[in-house]
């Protein structure tokens, strides 16, 4: 299954476990802000406990994306770029509010995210605040999560909330391209992301903290 979605647009896809979903930036400079629920809605992804336990602050290749509950909802298997934003936050924008009531939910529900393609640093000025790293991300990067139980995964592609640029180029998903749920109407076009979902091939070895192998085996524990 293959979609493109555009710039400033959104999408919700329900992904099974065992089925891996590629996102691929479709220009420079993308930013695509991932928001993770389990399909049982019991589970959400928890950006502080999934840092904590794997003693990181960005998101690459070899992490498990953990819930509330400690169970892992996916693992990064493979990336292009060694850093995705997970600190910052999202734009929460209208259509992305419209995409979460479509399936029962609201702004109570906008947790933590994961901003993929999009790097941030710390600045020179005297509060050492956060600024965003420009075009840390080309057309045809790629990352792509292998899911560890049954998901709804929803995808913005709004830009960066420290981006100065109106608009971020999308990400992919080609089947139904005019699904994506819609532009943004006070933002500009501008390049998407593309998404594949398929099995997922078999795994390489990662080398995975305790912490996450413990959370895995719980995980398909559940799951079997």
């Amino acid at each position: 299954m293959n979609y493109d979605i555009p710039g400033a647009a959104v999408r919700s896809v329900p992904v099974r476990a065992g089925r891996s979903i590629t996102l691929t930036a479709l220009g420079d400079g993308a930013n695509a802000s991932v928001l993770i629920i389990g399909a049982d809605r019991l589970d959400r992804l928890n950006i502080p406990d999934t840092l904590k336990s794997q003693m990181t602050a960005r998101i690459r290749a070899g992490l498990v994306l953990m819930s509330d509950r400690g169970l892992a909802l996916a693992t990064v298997v493979a990336s292009t770029l060694d850093w995705h934003d997970c600190l910052t936050g999202l734009i929460p924008d209208r259509l992305l509010l419209v995409e979460l009531a479509k399936h029962g939910f609201s702004t109570a529900d906008l947790h933590g995210c994961i901003n993929f393609f999009s790097k941030v640093a710390i600045s020179d000025d005297s509060r050492a605040s956060l600024t965003i790293v420009p075009n840390h991300a080309q057309a045809g990067d790629a990352v792509t999560l292998r899911a560890e139980q049954d998901l709804l995964v929803f995808i913005s592609t709004a830009p960066h909330p420290l981006s100065n640029h109106p608009a971020s180029p999308g990400v992919a998903l080609s089947d139904h391209p005019a699904a994506a749920g819609g532009a943004l109407s006070h933002q500009p076009a501008a390049a998407g992301v593309a998404v594949r979902i398929k099995p997922a091939d078999e795994p390489d070895e990662l080398e995975l903290r305790e912490e996450a192998v413990r959370a895995l085996e719980l995980t398909r524990g559940l799951m079997a």
